[in-house]
């Protein structure tokens, strides 16, 4: 069985000591690829360093994330500009709006945000995009500036049935799911009992979002086999069927080993 895990931030400092391990350990349950999304300038070059060492596995995306949208953004984002222009990313991301902890730049992140989901409809690359606290925004942001020739994986999906609707009305968009599926009242299950598992792939968000029975310790990409056994749970299907399909749908996304220049 192959599975591919679509988001993982394993270039982070969490990973420093063991990293080979990780890499090694997630080949041997059957992780073909790792997608890392960006998070700010500091990020970019470990991200780059992992893609180096193991070009066949890690595959980085290019994107500013809303968190490190601030009063120097424009800064930010001109740097991002130059990474995705002069380097080999799979995809735009992790970019979109996060009202959790402040709105003060929501106007920013609004602003910075399309901006990337313009480059990356230039581009012909996804887009993945963090929403917390606000999807229906997201949402009519994009659909405001329009979503015709856009593909997209809304990471770490986990509201209910009637946005997760919303999202998958637009053709080539897909929902990102992690270990919430496995929280016990996270309700996340449920909701996707009724939504098309052929509109899902899988992620980790390592170190986060560890799933049970480990939550609480740092993630790892070995961990989506945890994930996808849940979805067979809840779909009534295989493991082997999981696997199968949501690996399908990376490689839609994302192509297999899919790498753009520009």
């Amino acid at each position: 069985m192959e599975f591919i895990d679509t988001h993982a931030h394993i270039y982070q400092p969490d990973y420093a000591e063991d990293l080979a391990e990780i890499v090694q350990n997630s080949l041997e349950n059957g992780i073909s690829r790792i997608y890392m999304p960006n998070v700010d300038v500091d990020s970019i070059a470990e991200m780059n360093r992992l893609t180096e060492l193991y070009p066949e596995r890690c595959f980085a995306m290019m994107g500013l994330h809303p968190t490190s949208v601030d009063a120097g953004y424009k800064q930010k984002l001109a740097r991002v500009e130059e990474a995705l222009n002069s380097g080999n990313y799979c995809a735009v991301g992790e970019i979109g709006i996060d009202l959790y902890w402040d709105k003060t730049y929501q106007a920013e992140q609004t602003e910075v945000f399309l901006q990337q989901v313009q480059w990356a409809r230039q581009k012909g690359l996804p887009a993945v995009i963090h929403t917390r606290n606000s999807t229906n925004e997201t949402l009519e942001a994009l659909e405001k500036c329009g979503t015709d020739g856009l593909t997209a994986i809304f990471h770490s999906f986990c509201e209910d049935e009637i946005q997760a609707r919303r999202i998958l009305a637009h053709e080539n968009f897909y929902l990102g799911i992690n270990g919430i599926v496995t929280f016990k009242n996270s309700g996340l299950a449920e909701t996707l009992r009724n939504l098309p598992i052929e509109r899902l792939v899988l992620e980790t968000d390592s170190p986060y979002l560890t799933p049970t029975p480990f939550r609480g310790k740092r993630n790892s990409p070995a961990h989506i086999r945890l994930i996808a056994q849940k979805l067979a749970e809840v779909y009534g299907i295989p493991l082997s069927e999981v696997a199968e399909i949501t690996t399908k749908n990376a490689n839609r996304i994302f192509g297999q080993n899919k790498r753009a220049e520009h």
